[in-house]
């Protein structure tokens, strides 16, 4: 049996220097989630910019996703190699420089690569944030913490599009990243002066051959999700099957060669945390969460626009009510999954939610702004009540070596839900409009038929959500650092 050195293990004793690490990366988390958001409602603005097609400016948002699917595997290592002070100051420097690009890009491959130059930084501070919180913070009072790290998930993402919009109104889209830059850096600078060590390095060798089977199997499938979405020949396209067949193979031989590192305690990202049932149930139940969260986050949008005819502007504005409810909902829920645990949360949180997307399945284009509006907070309250409470519960049986693996397998999968949701959403949507087209309907009429039905879809994911959120517990943490054999499971 090995232990590792842990230099943390004083620390959720000392509250004061725990509060401020964890502000410090909150604040600088805020920041690149807001940027995720914001260059949404830019892409026509950018295709006219840049003379370019709409499937050639979608990449800036593919290449997002490809390049946190292809670097969050990688996190797990990063955490446990270098010193936190060190993980910070390249997820925020990385950021800061991709950011600086943006604003400055002259061509519009110059913009993607900055892009691509952000999303590094994102992919690695979102696990930071998530593993401290693991490791500074005791199980019994993780829950209040994570509310208020569900304040950033939640309003961040919900300011992007509000923000984007007010700036397109009378400036350019430079913009947008000039207002994020001196966020960026303020953050950068805050954390340099503030942010402690609170881990100790170990002495790991890179695995070779696990990054390019890393980084074909994870980016390769959120590739093929994403292109699914667009094609209409679905699976039977090459543009799909192939990068599809490349991901299947290149990740069962990602997890042989995991475990294969395993027996000699290098691994890229530790595959034993997924030995405990709650956190593999937490994880299913994450990606189904993100799979269904997508019904508001990708189809209200596009239902608001292309059926209801409201500006950039007005969406943003109608969905802001909603991210900003959710934070102000998430301490409390943090607070109350301390106390009773995340089943009672969660399976009201879900039922909340498959109901708030049923009500989306049945809208036409003559549904009111007003009962939109209400919908998508009964949305978000579902969202609040279950995401802080799934995530925390099913994060609390992992060991403290796990915590950053466990962390880059929970942000992993969910990336690659998060394409799937996308793909399968809009698949449904594009497909159900043609047909309804085909039938005689006119185009509005025919994209209300394609949204109904995506929303539908939608509606059944959250009832799987519903009915598995009932059998997730809040299993003890485990003592000390032990081996895999003593990742506590649930129920036993």
């Amino acid at each position: 049996m090995t232990t590792h050195p842990r230099s943390s293990v004083a620390l959720p004793h000392q509250d004061a220097r725990s509060r401020a690490v964890i502000m410090v990366l909150l604040l600088a988390t805020f920041v690149v989630v807001l940027n995720e958001t914001i260059m949404n409602v830019a892409l026509p603005t950018l295709i006219l910019d840049f003379h370019v097609t709409a499937s050639v400016a979608q990449w800036l948002a593919t290449g997002f996703m490809l390049t946190m699917a292809v670097v969050i595997p990688t996190t797990g290592f990063l955490l446990q190699r270098l010193t936190s002070r060190a993980v910070f100051l390249l997820a925020m420097g990385t950021f800061s420089v991709g950011t600086l690009l943006a604003a400055a890009a002259p061509t519009f491959a110059l913009l993607l690569l900055a892009r691509v130059v952000q999303a590094v930084g994102t992919a690695i501070m979102i696990p930071l944030l998530f593993t401290t919180v693991m490791t500074l913070i005791p199980a019994e009072r993780r829950g209040a913490t994570m509310g208020f790290v569900s304040i950033v998930i939640a309003v961040a993402p919900a300011l992007g599009p509000t923000i984007s919009g007010l700036i397109l109104q009378s400036l350019s889209w430079r913009f947008m990243f000039l207002f994020v830059l001196p966020f960026a850096l303020a953050a950068l600078a805050y954390g340099l002066r503030t942010l402690v060590n609170f881990s100790e390095p170990r002495r790991l060798s890179l695995d070779v051959a696990s990054l390019p089977l890393s980084a074909v199997g994870f980016g390769g499938l959120v590739y093929a999700l994403s292109r699914l979405g667009e094609s209409p020949a679905g699976l039977t396209d090459p543009r799909v099957s192939v990068p599809l067949l490349l991901s299947v193979l290149s990740l069962a031989g990602f997890v042989w060669r995991q475990r294969a590192l395993q027996r000699q305690g290098t691994p890229l990202l530790d595959f034993r945390a997924l030995r405990s049932p709650i956190f593999t149930l937490g994880v299913v139940l994450i990606m189904l969460l993100s799979v269904a969260f997508f019904g508001g986050a990708i189809l209200l949008p596009l239902y608001l626009q292309d059926i209801r005819g409201l500006s950039t502007l007005q969406t943003g504005l109608l969905v802001l009510p909603g991210g900003v409810m959710m934070g102000l909902l998430a301490p409390s829920i943090g607070r109350l999954y301390d106390r009773i645990g995340p089943a009672w949360l969660a399976t009201p949180g879900a039922a909340l939610l498959a109901l708030s997307l049923w009500r989306f399945s049945r809208v036409d284009a003559a549904t009111g702004v007003p009962v939109l509006l209400a919908m998508h907070l009964v949305m978000s309250v579902g969202l609040a009540l279950t995401f802080t409470p799934l995530f925390t519960a099913a994060t609390s049986p992992l060991p403290a070596r796990l915590y950053a693996h466990g962390s880059a397998i929970m942000n992993s999968f969910q990336q690659v839900a998060g394409a799937a949701g996308t793909a399968l959403l809009i698949t449904v949507m594009t497909g159900r409009t043609t047909r309804a087209a085909a039938a005689g309907l006119t185009l509005p009429l025919a994209h209300a038929e394609g949204g109904r039905a995506a929303f539908g879809l939608a509606t059944g994911i959250a009832l799987m959500l519903l009915l598995l959120a009932a059998f997730m517990r809040r299993a003890p943490a485990p003592q000390g650092t032990g081996d895999d054999e003593r990742i506590v499971a649930a129920g036993h």
